[in-house]
């Protein structure tokens, strides 16, 4: 297999269906791509019904194209990550990973186009992001959900805004900012630096005011990154929870527990605003992202020294600081099905509160004339039978 075949090979899955976002190629499959959050079969010719372990070990080996610094991370972690462009200009983020001795190849298809604030329509609580000039401003949520692209909106603001450095630590590269009011200085993990760690350390010595980085994977990312927060800078970054509170409880399970009451007053010091994504299949075709906003606020605050209790929780307090332009996921669907964005099916499935989602979107339809469901009282009744039947009795 050659270079002009396995660029064929992208080609040909990338026109096969529409809102192709991720192109995937593992040994006993045909290629498929993942259409509107859906994994689909693509046609080439000659046909392949099922990938041989050879032509997926070629595949992947030609994007690594020799760099030796990849096939030792291969070799040593069983995956590595790299960039790779298609003639014409074509973007791709490509992790390669290793499985029951096979080689897996996925290439996430990068937009070209950079996202702005104004034209994926995120919220107004991002304009107050970008004049952020100090603290930590961490995006959370599963893989493919959108953080990227969600910190190259923020970032592009700032940079037609802003007279100031900025310095991206990225793994890889996504988007290529062509600098306006700032200057760019863009590293990708690999070619440019050899780990976060090192990165961001370096970084201080670069005279920044705003630093990127592309993932908290550790302790001592994370304690040059509140340093760095704490000295003047804004620090962006992400991690991988299911929503707000569980990204500011993952910062403090990483450090030990005698450790734990100084993090948590530099957090509380440190911390800006942390936003939640989930990817949702949108009504008409595509995907739209559901996000959870959590922004500092005296009550936030407190949560993050002293800890949550049954009644004080992240979710909320959250739920009512829409004066600060706080949202909850389950706000964030309601609003979304009002819309019209999003099905009553997809709203429930994203949810974090059921009953809360389902009250909400009862409240719609009641509006509108519609008829209700009971599904908002037959979780409250599922809620009530689930409870110890005799602290039932004593309340």
């Amino acid at each position: 297999m050659k270079q002009p075949e396995i660029d064929y090979w992208i080609r040909a899955m990338l026109a096969a269906h529409d809102n192709v976002s991720d192109l995937n190629l593992t040994v006993g499959r045909t290629l498929q791509v993942e259409s509107s959050g859906q994994l689909k079969s693509v046609t080439v010719e000659p046909e392949i019904t099922e990938l041989t372990p050879f032509q997926t070990e070629v595949f992947a080996l030609n994007l690594i194209n020799g760099n030796r610094h990849l096939m030792q991370h291969l070799i040593t972690n069983g995956s590595c990550d790299l960039s790779y462009i298609l003639e014409g200009g074509t973007r791709f983020r490509v992790n390669i990973f290793k499985q029951q001795n096979y080689l897996s190849t996925v290439l996430r298809l990068l937009n070209n186009e950079m996202p702005t604030i104004e034209n994926m329509k995120f919220p107004k609580a991002f304009y107050r992001m970008a004049r952020d000039k100090n603290g930590l401003i961490l995006f959370t949520g599963a893989t493919g959900s959108g953080k990227s692209t969600s910190m190259a909106a923020l970032l592009d603001k700032i940079n037609h805004e802003r007279p100031v450095h900025v310095v991206t630590l990225e793994d890889p590269i996504e988007y290529v900012h062509q600098s306006d009011l700032a200057t760019f200085n863009q590293r990708e993990l690999g070619n440019d630096f050899n780990d976060f760690f090192l990165g961001l350390r370096a970084a201080l010595r670069q005279a920044p005011k705003v630093i990127l980085v592309g993932e908290m994977r550790d302790k001592e990312t994370m304690e040059i990154a509140l340093a760095a927060a704490e000295t003047g800078h804004l620090v962006i970054s992400t991690l991988h929870t299911i929503d707000t509170g569980q990204a500011i409880n993952r910062i403090l399970g990483m450090f030990e527990q005698d450790e734990q009451s100084q993090v948590r007053n530099r957090l509380a010091d440190s911390i800006r605003w942390v936003v939640g994504q989930r990817l949702l299949p949108k009504i008409g075709g595509g995907r739209i992202a559901a996000m959870e906003i959590l922004c500092t606020s005296l009550r936030i605050k407190d949560l993050i020294i002293n800890g949550e209790t049954e009644e004080k929780t992240f979710y909320n307090v959250i739920k009512v600081g829409a004066t600060r332009d706080m949202r909850t996921f389950d706000q964030d669907l309601v609003e979304l099905y009002k819309m019209g964005e999003i099905t009553e099916e997809a709203a429930m499935s994203y949810s974090s509160n059921r009953s809360e989602v389902a009250r909400g979107l009862d409240m719609i339809k009641s509006e509108r004339g519609e008829e209700t469901s009971t599904l908002a009282g037959q979780l409250k009744m599922e809620e009530e039978e689930d409870e110890d039947p005799w602290m039932r009795k004593r309340s």
